[in-house]
């Protein structure tokens, strides 16, 4: 497993073979982290891509062409080794093509292509799904960045705020104990209010698990600290989003995570093509998308 670098005057990124995954992001002159270490004591993985599933399957499974599938919760491009294509002084890209081993789970040829750019204090994510198949593709694919809160040794989580480019009230869909979406007709929406634009992380924002934002509510969240100035911000275009940090642990960080693809829903009985949020390509097409991190 190798570790390779992109360096400016503003950051240094730390990434790996192994997921593709970005491990850090290290202020040039300062040295202060920004990224989760991932201590296994709270959470193993530090910003893994979500592929090609993003969430639980109901009963752990899908169903395609008459056949059951399983795949584990967040699919298995975060488990898998890719391979480093190009590298240019502020870019890189990886690579995971389908294989016999992929294909017995997920009955699809593809290649996924995650770019890595760096731009003063800005790293922008792209994703390239390619269609390298003679079907029309069914997937979903999502970032899990794990941002350190607080980021301050004095500080205290709970005195942390998230901010979001509208200040509209949050309407939330939570998950079971089984990672699926609750869905009961009688219950009413979970609405967060806002104060002053601001959804405090209090000790308890997490205790069932994540906060599942759907329907293009918001396309930019900002971590913010005690003084309410903004240190990392996360913009995507995006239509859900998560918000987690593990629950019940008071793990010194939270998740921010663009999704094109969520969880089966409790009540869900359709098929892969019809799970919710989730996107189709046809053969020899290319589904891209991007989100960007921004520090300060």
């Amino acid at each position: 497993m190798s570790s390779h670098i992109l360096k400016n005057e503003e950051l240094t990124l730390t990434f790996s073979d192994a997921g593709a995954e970005l491990q850090a992001i290290t202020d040039t002159k300062s040295g202060k982290e920004y990224l989760w270490n991932a201590d296994p004591a709270y959470w193993k993985r530090i910003s893994p891509v979500l592929f090609p599933i993003v969430g639980n399957l109901k009963n752990k499974s899908y169903s395609y062409q008459g056949k059951t599938y399983s795949l584990p919760q967040h699919g298995f491009a975060r488990d898998m080794e890719f391979s480093l294509t190009e590298k240019n002084a502020d870019s890189l890209s990886f690579l995971l093509e389908s294989s016999e081993e992929t294909l017995k789970v997920y009955p699809f040829p593809f290649q996924l292509i995650i770019r890595y750019t760096l731009n003063e204090r800005t790293v922008n994510v792209t994703w390239e799904v390619i269609n390298t198949g003679e079907d029309t593709m069914y997937f979903s694919i999502g970032g899990h960045p794990a941002f350190l809160c607080p980021i301050n040794d004095k500080d205290k989580q709970s005195d942390y705020y998230f901010s979001f480019d509208s200040k509209a009230p949050i309407k939330v869909s939570k998950v079971s104990e089984n990672g699926l979406i609750i869905k009961d007709a009688s219950q009413p929406p979970v609405i967060l209010p806002l104060e002053d634009g601001l959804l405090p992380i209090d000790s308890h924002l997490f205790d069932d698990d994540a906060l599942v934002i759907e329907n293009n509510q918001y396309h930019s969240v900002s971590l913010l600290t005690p003084d309410r100035k903004p240190y990392v911000t996360v913009s995507f275009d995006a239509p859900l989003f998560g918000l987690w940090s593990p629950v019940k642990k008071n793990a010194p960080f939270v998740c921010i995570e663009p999704w094109y693809g969520r969880c089966d829903s409790e009540d869900f009985k359709g098929t892969l093509e019809t799970r919710e949020w989730g996107n189709e390509i046809e053969a020899g097409k290319i589904f891209q998308k991007s989100y960007t991190i921004t520090i300060g």
